[in-house]
Order: structure tokens, then sequence, then C-alpha cells
């Protein structure tokens, strides 16, 4: 093996200071928790709270529209929303504008729901923020802002990236997400 080759292969990851480990661990972490404590207390789990949060905030939405705001993919937020009618907690309708485009809109019964788990919601984030001051969570909003609204940027690295070092995965990877096949 040569030099270049044996370091590369050695190198690894510092997870002390890799930024997206952390995201993804404490993403995890908090999603267990919460769909743990939702589904004993509430006998419901993460995902419907995640559309209960932005049907209470939009009162009516497409899964497509979830999907993109919240990154939930979009059979999952289908079958959400189809164990969310079942319940009771939504209405799904079609949108008058675009008679194909189908539209839940949250209950009363959802909206009840909703502000019951909020609180339990809202003591999590407390307990979570509480090793900050008050300056220091406005400072981690804007970062996560921030990061948020490069992601865009984030893809757009991976795209090139694997166009120049792995074309094959590149045109898989475009197919897989729905993309006109050759389409960079």
């Amino acid at each position: 093996m040569k030099a270049a080759q044996v370091a590369r292969a050695s190198a690894r990851i510092d997870l002390d200071r890799y930024v997206p480990g952390y995201l993804t661990w404490i993403s995890n972490k908090l999603s267990g928790g919460a769909s743990q404590a939702y589904l004993t207390a509430f006998g419901t789990g993460i995902e419907t709270w995640r559309l209960l949060v932005l049907l209470a905030i939009e009162r009516t939405l497409s899964a497509q529209h979830a999907c993109r705001v919240i990154g939930m993919d979009k059979a999952s937020a289908s079958r959400a929303f189809k164990r969310m009618q079942s319940d009771g907690l939504i209405t799904i309708g079609l949108d008058v504008n675009d008679g194909r485009l189908r539209l839940a809109s949250i209950t009363a019964k959802g909206q009840a729901l909703h502000d019951e788990i909020r609180e339990l919601a809202l003591e999590r984030e407390r307990a979570l923020l509480s090793p900050l001051s008050p300056k220091e969570r406005e400072a981690l909003l804007d970062l996560l802002r921030r990061l948020h609204d490069n992601l865009p940027a984030v893809e757009e690295a991976t795209r090139r990236y694997l166009h120049q070092r792995h074309p094959q995965a590149q045109r898989k990877r475009v197919n897989r997400l729905g993309a006109n096949k050759g389409q960079l």
C-alpha cells in the first residue's frame, strides 16, 4: 500500500469535534425519549407529534409540505396522516384549487392532543437548555438557524463530490431522489 493510502486508511473522524455526529446523537436521543414519553402518556408517537405541531400552526397542509418543512420522508408522513385520520386527529380533503392535492386539517381532538403534549415538549426543551444562559440560548438558536439555512449548500457539496469522485453513485442518488435520469 502506498504511503498516501495508508495515511487515508488510518485517518479517523474525531468524534469529540464532529458536529454532524453531535447533531445526530442529540436528535436521536431527544426523539427516542420524547417518543417513549408520548406513547406512554398520550398513546401517540413522535411522528404524529411533529405533524400536530405543524398543523396547529398552519391548520391545513399537504404531506409534501410537511416533508419539506420537517424533513420527514413522504412515506412516513403519508402513513402518519392515515393513522391520524383514523384516530380522528385530522380530516383529509382535496385542495379546492388543485383537486389532485390532498390536504390534512387538524380537528378539535387533534388540537386537544397537541395542547396536552405541548406542555411536556416545552418541559423537555426547558430541561435540555437549562445549562445555557438566556444569551447562550439565543446564540444557539441563531447558529442552528444558520446551519439549517445552509443545508442546500451541503447537498450541493455532496452532489459535486459524488460527481467528481463517484459518478456512478451520483446517478443512483439522483434516480433515487426522483430526478430525471442523467440529470446532475
